[in-house]
């Protein structure tokens, strides 16, 4: 359905720290560093972070949360600890949502704000 999905960041050099860590837990690798952007990604679909083109500064979206496909319990875990690790900050523990039967998630912000969520169909 998507091709990529691109959030904005005031702070390249912090983001990239943050996505390489946080991404690299769920096994997306960086495919590339530009001047004003950086994206991740696998065979399919793209996640870029990039400057605003149009010089603003970057703002977070409300209601707008990115998620990536994780392969096990594990793997959220790691996703959360990584990205606690790397400056984002915790909003919502690794555990069983009621969105869905079985969804295991851990949902953080990253450090410019965005809400990206790790999650697996795992059961309890």
């Amino acid at each position: 359905m998507f091709s990529h999905v691109t959030v904005g960041t005031n702070d390249l050099s912090r983001a990239r720290i943050f996505y390489d860590s946080v991404l690299g837990a769920l096994s997306y690798e960086n495919l590339g560093n530009m001047e004003t952007a950086s994206l991740w990604g696998g065979a399919g679909p793209r996640f870029v972070v990039l400057k605003p083109a149009d010089g603003n500064v970057a703002s977070v979206g409300n209601g707008l949360t990115v998620g990536f496909a994780a392969a096990d319990r594990a793997t959220v875990d790691e996703f959360h600890k990584r990205a606690l690790e790397a400056g984002g900050t915790d909003a919502g523990a690794p555990g069983f949502r009621d969105v869905g039967p079985n969804v295991y998630a851990a949902y953080v912000r990253d450090p410019d704000g965005h809400k990206i969520v790790a999650s697996c169909i795992s059961e309890g």
